[in-house]
């Protein structure tokens, strides 16, 4: 089942070591079958949303992502970033695509 990557960026004090990181982390992320489906500033926010960046990643499975977030190719993106961010990071199982109802 597929596994969904999502880091919020609740702030940057290091625009040079993200961009440092950015450079790593995308070819460590797509190297181990991640797909990036969004990144980029919020089009609206709603409700107690914040204007920050958002990356969203997709996986085949909660363990392929596990595992490109412990590679070390991505842990060298993590220390190219240090602390010129600070991210809430989480991987979230998808759910099964729901089937239509029967309609007469």
């Amino acid at each position: 089942m597929t596994a969904y990557w999502i880091s919020s960026y609740l702030e940057v004090t290091d625009e040079s070591r993200l961009k440092a990181y950015a450079e790593l982390a995308f070819p460590a992320l797509t190297g181990a079958g991640g797909t990036f489906l969004a990144r980029s500033l919020p089009a609206a926010v709603f409700e107690a949303g914040k204007e920050m960046r958002s990356v969203i990643i997709e996986f085949a499975t909660v363990d392929a992502a596990l595992a490109a977030h412990a590679s070390p190719a991505y842990q060298e993106a993590l220390e190219a970033l240090g602390d010129g961010a600070v991210r809430d990071l989480r991987i979230v199982q998808g759910i099964e695509p729901a089937t239509p109802v029967d309609r007469p």
